[in-house]
């Protein structure tokens, strides 16, 4: 069963919601990294990303197959009922885990150098944050993006008049940036479950089934999780252990400097991260129709334009890290140019990594998609130490930059085995798409570059003032760049220039034929 609203218009939505999110967390990065400084932001984003691995490992990768299954059967009330049991059981293990540890001296271990009440404040965030993400996949399972969206448009605003007003009150800490992350997930929980009660997909009270029936749906999620089970085990001790070895050698503020250069990258992943949970669903409903066809159209019509697009922003970002990290986190930040330069790589090939990922999740390929995952952080693991640890433990001793440097190779290595698999499977040539990657970075990079030149001989900047209009100046003439690069080599961006040229007539840059 499809949505009435066409994938075009759903990702329309979802990209402009990414879109005011984009301005909104940009203006976010430029207070609170500023407001924090390096070392609080780095606790925070230590022990977030602690307890969001955490959470990720407990789910045993259901969500994927809550929301493929979802996708396919729509009235399946007794489905949602059966996962809503499930993740009141995920978040009783995750506090009963915190209890534990915090009660014993294991929390020294786990979280050096923290304060017990952050540990508990970032177990309430690791648990609140996987329950909105779930709430957003139903509204996307069930074809109504486009009210969801406005849900989680609203969410940003609400977080914007919040976060400014604590900073312009003097009263940002770590301490009430939690309080901020609780409220609007809180609104965007409840608005979401709203919007799906109003459809009449979800109907209260609810019912739980019997107990034959909540054994066939644990039967089934089993078959179709276990195998990602080991992969959940292996990904979240990757992820704890970079950030554990960064904090344990390097300290908070190497922290702190790794976590604004990854989330400057993350923002640069707006129009991957728009489409991946929609494009899953149209590959979950068209690879149960057995339409190979129609899944190669997709891939070829959607993955290689949106990979295109994320690199016009991370290339033009690369270029510009300096500037970037002076605007939005100050000259405390300045230490962070480098693994910003680096790190802005990393989004690049996230779109062919959540997307082709995608296409392994939805043909229930997960047997595959966990060897590969694997053997990629296992690889990972002693790569990471090399790279962090101090010369007196045979390391190379490059803190933030190190761990970049890891994240970006082993990423480009583990997207492009996956999508060897993928191209085998819909019959499309691998090398194409592995040499566009390589092209189409090569030639925004050259772009990025010269432009910045030429801006740089017209606009000296000597103060804050001037740095904006250089880089505002420069966004505008590298932009112009990428569109008349796109209408006499649209190859680039894998599009027609029939495609290029309906664009710029939307734009009314060129004149109707």
């Amino acid at each position: 069963m499809t949505s009435g609203v066409p994938l075009n218009t759903r990702y329309l939505y979802k990209l402009a919601s990414n879109f005011v999110g984009l301005f909104i967390n940009i203006a976010i990065q430029a207070i609170v990294p500023r407001g924090l400084g390096p070392e609080a932001y780095g606790n925070f984003h230590f022990l977030t990303n602690f307890f969001n691995q955490v959470v990720s490992f407990l789910e045993l990768g259901s969500s994927a197959a809550f929301y493929t299954k979802l996708s396919q059967r729509q009235k399946d009330h007794d489905l949602l009922t059966f996962y809503m049991l499930f993740m009141v059981v995920v978040l009783t293990v995750l506090f009963l885990f915190v209890i534990v540890s915090t009660a014993t001296p294991a929390h020294n271990l786990l979280w050096p150098q923290q304060n017990i009440l952050h540990i508990y404040y970032a177990a309430l965030y690791g648990g609140m944050l996987w329950v909105g993400k779930i709430c957003t996949k139903m509204g996307d399972a069930f074809g109504l993006t486009v009210k969801t969206e406005i849900i989680s448009i609203l969410q940003k605003l609400l977080g914007l008049l919040i976060v400014g007003s604590l900073f312009f009150s003097d009263l940002l800490t770590i301490e009430t940036f939690f309080i901020y992350h609780y409220i609007i997930l809180t609104f965007l929980a409840v608005g979401q479950v709203w919007i799906i009660t109003v459809a009449g997909r979800l109907v209260w009270p609810i019912v739980i089934p019997t107990g034959q029936k909540l054994f066939a749906y644990l039967k089934e999620f089993y078959s179709y999780s276990h195998p990602l089970v080991i992969l959940a085990l292996v990904t979240m001790i990757t992820g704890i252990f970079d950030r554990w070895i960064l904090q344990t050698f390097a300290g908070s503020t190497e922290q702190g400097f790794y976590s604004i250069a990854f989330q400057i990258g993350s923002v640069c992943f707006i129009f991957g991260h728009a489409m991946t949970s929609l494009i899953q669903r149209e590959f979950s409903i068209t690879f149960a129709k057995k339409d190979i066809h129609q899944m190669a159209k997709l891939f070829r019509k959607y993955i290689p334009t949106l990979y295109f697009i994320g690199a016009y922003l991370s290339c033009f970002v690369i270029i510009h890290a300096e500037q970037v990290i002076i605007l939005l986190g100050g000259e405390a930040y300045s230490g962070a140019i480098i693994t910003t330069t680096i790190m802005v790589f990393y989004p690049i090939h996230m779109t062919y990594g959540q997307l082709s990922g995608s296409i392994f999740i939805a043909t229930s390929q997960t047997s595959l998609y966990r060897n590969i995952g694997i053997v990629s952080v296992l690889v990972g693991l002693p790569v990471t130490f090399l790279l962090i640890a101090p010369m007196t433990h045979y390391g190379l001793d490059l803190g933030s930059v190190g761990l970049a440097y890891k994240m970006v190779i082993m990423q480009f290595i583990t997207v492009n085995v996956m999508l060897y698999y993928n191209t085998k499977l819909l019959k499309l040539s691998f090398l194409n798409y592995f040499f566009h990657q390589l092209g189409s970075v090569a030639a925004l990079l050259i772009l990025a570059f010269v432009t910045e030149q030429l801006v740089s001989i017209y606009i000296v900047y000597e103060d804050m003032q001037g740095m904006i209009i250089n880089f505002v100046i420069s966004g505008l003439v590298y932009s112009i760049g990428v569109l008349l690069m796109l209408y006499y080599v649209p190859r680039f961006a894998a599009l027609q220039q029939e495609d290029v040229k309906k664009v710029l007539q939307l734009l009314h840059l060129v004149p109707k034929s």
